[in-house]
C-alpha cells in the first residue's frame, strides 16, 4: 500500500498546520478566560483596538506571532525541497526538529519559562538551517 505523503518534509507539514490551528484555538480560549472580554469580544467585530488580554493570553499571542514569522519559510522550504526532488537526508529530521521546537516553545513561553524557551527556538532555527543546507547541496 502507498504512503498518502510523499516524504518527511509533508507529514510535518501537515502536522505543522495543526499546530497553527491548535495555537490559534489555544489563544482564543485564554482571551475568553480573561475575564470580561468573553465570548462577546470573540464573536463581535473587536474595535476596542489593542486591549489588554491577561499574561496567559498574551504570552500565547506572542507565541503565535513568533510562529508566524518562521512558518512561511518552513513552507516555502518544504515545497522547494518537494519541487527539486531533495527530500530526505538532513531536511527530514531538520523538518521533525523545527516542528517538535516549535511545539515546544509555545508550552515554554505559555509558562514563562525564558532561558530554554529561548533554547529551544534556536533549535528550531536550527532545524530550518538543516532544510536549507539539503536544499542548498
Amino acid at each position: 500500500m502507498a504512503s498518502a505523503v510523499a516524504s518527511t518534509e509533508a507529514a510535518v507539514l501537515i502536522w505543522s498546520a495543526g499546530l497553527l490551528v491548535a495555537q490559534i484555538f489555544a489563544q482564543g480560549l485564554a482571551l475568553d478566560l480573561a475575564g470580561d472580554l468573553g465570548m462577546r469580544y470573540l464573536l463581535g467585530p473587536r474595535d476596542k483596538g489593542d486591549i489588554s488580554t491577561g499574561v496567559p493570553a498574551g504570552r500565547l499571542k506572542r507565541a503565535l506571532g513568533n510562529f508566524l514569522e518562521t512558518y512561511p519559510a518552513f513552507i516555502a522550504l518544504v515545497l522547494a525541497l518537494t519541487a527539486t526532488g531533495k527530500t530526505g537526508g538532513i531536511a527530514a529530521p531538520g523538518a521533525v526538529l523545527w516542528l517538535s521546537a516549535r511545539a515546544a516553545y509555545v508550552v515554554l513561553y505559555a509558562a514563562g519559562i525564558p532561558v530554554l524557551r529561548t533554547l529551544v527556538w534556536v533549535a528550531s532555527m536550527l532545524g530550518l538551517s538543516m532544510m536549507l543546507l539539503r536544499l542548498a547541496a
